[in-house]
């Protein structure tokens, strides 16, 4: 449909900023049949939902001439996840209807909610917000909703997956039944079904996943690394690609700034986006982002939605996505309004098969690739310093007469050679790399082994996953059955139904010596068998970490309360017989899940 159909305010705002068709989701919103309705969008980030659903609330806050009136009270409600998500909606929104004299109020946390309520007095056709901050207004009487024509809802499924349900109902209960509900969603899992069953009437169901599922401007790339590779994986991945924005992405605040102090030790301009930044200190990152000031931001998942910076072309997982959704959220960041971009993910090789489950749960085709080498990059840098150097440039007269002065007390080339350097100088040094192969993988493991445990001997236990071994008990397990200490324990290996111990060959003959006499003594309801062994097979999971300590995961102690795999009525299986006796059977009960209330703190 071509924008010459809006009112002509709506059309010259999209003349104006370059658009001169509407993307596939735009286009779905403005059909005949879709006019008046409750919609539920399903449409991947970067595909220019926030102007469709722009264009889609125009008719409800025209009037009768195609203009907008002042406005006591909001006509219309738009409910996003984050802070960053929710002003870019408001950027959006604000350029769309300049011409029409729209007056917009955002309420966000981090901000001072008394302006926020001197906007809302004032009036405003347009409310944005997140919904804790809206939620607080509306209890306080700050925001009136009983005149709403639209409510839309972006990134549902993320705000329900942070705990913003009673936030959301509260905000749709407060408003009368003759508004329309605008439903945008990634993903439809229940609970989007279901709040659109309550809040919607005879909605119409839009979805363009199909067309632009994986992003289809997005080249993935996944780099296998050793696990103590992957800050310098992440600094040849920059120095290769030079990209003119990259966004790394991290698990926890803690990450975010062990790396941002890192990459700024190393040369970088970098800047840091986390749930421990105030609303301030994030204005200012992103302005560094746009005046080019830094080139490089470290962030978590918050970032992951609403980060609009067209200059996003490289997006590096420095630690792996939680699920194929987070994935893509956050892959979303670049390959924008038809741009081309690239996505990597740094992938430890003990995490390989999860990596590939995961892309291909998300139907994306990712290029398994190695981490550029030093050689790589400075034949990289070569191609771009020439271009740079070699590309046409205005001179001045007082350059010209400083040139002739150099070549008088230089020659040509060593001018040449000295502008080289000085470039080069400004590139942070690439960084040596562990070789992706098997032979250097086997030396790493060796290397990264604790001192002390060069030869050692290992011991099988009659217990593994299916009766929830966990080295939180195992390694007690030991040190009261062998007479030895948690530090003379290598690595500890788990699979399905037994589990190996690593005890340095030093200790053996006094290890076997506690072990036989600790047998007798035991209760037999709480035996567990421990016999020498050879080496178990590399596909055995390390549960240990490289410092020696037990690393947080699966469930608690057999018999215990709470953990992962608990379950009511004492002990989650018999897990004192060895494997194959009776009794044993795995627990396949659903893990527990904590449920929010209010509004959370979230990265």
């Amino acid at each position: 449909m071509p924008f010459s159909s809006l009112p002509p305010f709506l059309a010259d705002a999209l003349t104006e900023r370059g658009y001169s068709a509407p993307t596939p989701v735009q286009a779905a919103v403005l059909e005949a049949e879709a006019a008046g309705r409750d919609l539920i969008v399903s449409a991947q980030t970067g595909s220019g939902k926030t102007v469709a659903f722009g264009l889609a609330m125009a008719a409800d806050l025209l009037g009768e001439a195609g203009t907008l009136e002042p406005a006591e009270v909001p006509l219309a409600l738009v409910i996003a996840p984050t802070r960053e998500l929710a002003l870019q909606v408001s950027r959006e929104l604000a350029w769309l209807y300049a011409k029409a004299g729209v007056r917009i109020a955002s309420c966000v946390g981090g901000m001072d909610p008394s302006k926020e309520r001197r906007a809302l007095s004032r009036g405003a056709h347009i409310v944005v917000g997140t919904p804790g901050r809206l939620r607080d207004h509306l209890e306080r009487g700050a925001l009136v909703l009983s005149e709403l024509k639209v409510a839309v809802l972006d990134e549902a499924d993320e705000m329900l997956d942070m705990g913003f349900r009673e936030d959301l109902e509260e905000l749709l209960d407060a408003t009368g039944e003759t508004r329309r509900t605008l439903l945008f969603s990634a993903t439809m899992p229940k609970p989007i079904v279901a709040l659109a069953k309550r809040y919607q009437q005879d909605a119409l169901r839009i979805s363009t996943i199909g067309e632009e599922r994986g992003h289809g401007d997005i080249a993935y790339q996944a780099v296998t690394v050793s696990p103590s590779d992957t800050e310098n994986a992440v600094v040849n991945l920059l120095r290769f690609h030079e990209a003119e924005t990259a966004i790394l992405f991290c698990a926890t605040r803690d990450n975010v700034r062990h790396l941002h102090a890192t990459l700024q030790e190393r040369g970088f301009g970098v800047v840091a986006l986390s749930g421990e930044h105030s609303q301030s200190e994030r204005n200012q990152a992103l302005q560094a982002l746009r005046d080019r000031r830094a080139r490089v931001c470290v962030a978590t998942d918050v970032a992951a939605r609403g980060l609009d910076l067209p200059s996003v072309s490289l997006v590096i997982h420095v630690e792996i996505p939680r699920d194929a959704e987070a994935l893509q959220h956050r892959s979303g960041r670049t390959g924008r309004a038809g741009k081309k971009g690239t996505a990597v993910l740094v992938v430890p090789y003990p995490r390989r098969r999860r990596v590939e489950g995961m892309l291909h749960g998300a139907g994306i085709k990712a290029e398994w690739i190695s981490a550029p080498t030093p050689e790589a990059i400075r034949k990289q840098d070569r191609e771009r310093l020439l271009a740079d150097l070699l590309a046409p440039v205005e001179l001045e007269d007082e350059d010209r007469e400083l040139a002739k002065e150099l070549m008088v007390q230089r020659s040509p080339e060593d001018i040449a050679a000295a502008l080289v350097h000085a470039q080069r100088a400004k590139l942070p040094q690439p960084e040596e790399m562990i070789p992706n192969t098997p032979e250097a993988r086997e030396a790493d493991r060796e290397k990264r082994k604790r001192p002390g445990f060069e030869d050692t001997v290992w011991y099988h236990l009659s217990v593994g996953r299916r009766q929830n071994a966990d080295p939180r008990w195992i390694l007690p397990l030991l040190c009261r059955r062998g007479h030895i200490t948690r530090n003379e324990i290598g690595a500890i290996r788990i699979t399905a139904d037994e589990t190996f111990v690593e005890i340095p060959r030093t200790l053996q003959a006094k290890f076997d010596a506690a072990l036989a006499r600790t047998a007798e003594s035991e209760d037999p309801d709480d035996t567990v068998h421990i016999v020498p062994t050879e080496a178990p097979r590399h596909q055995a999971r390390d549960n240990r970490r490289a410092d020696g300590k037990p690393p947080r995961n699966y469930g608690p102690k057999p018999g215990g309360k709470g953990g992962k795999f608990h379950r009511k009525g004492g002990k989650p299986n018999d897990w004192s017989r060895p494997a194959g006796e009776d009794g044993g059977k795995p627990f396949k009960g659903k893990p527990f899940k904590k449920k929010f209330k209010g509004e959370p703190k979230r990265d």
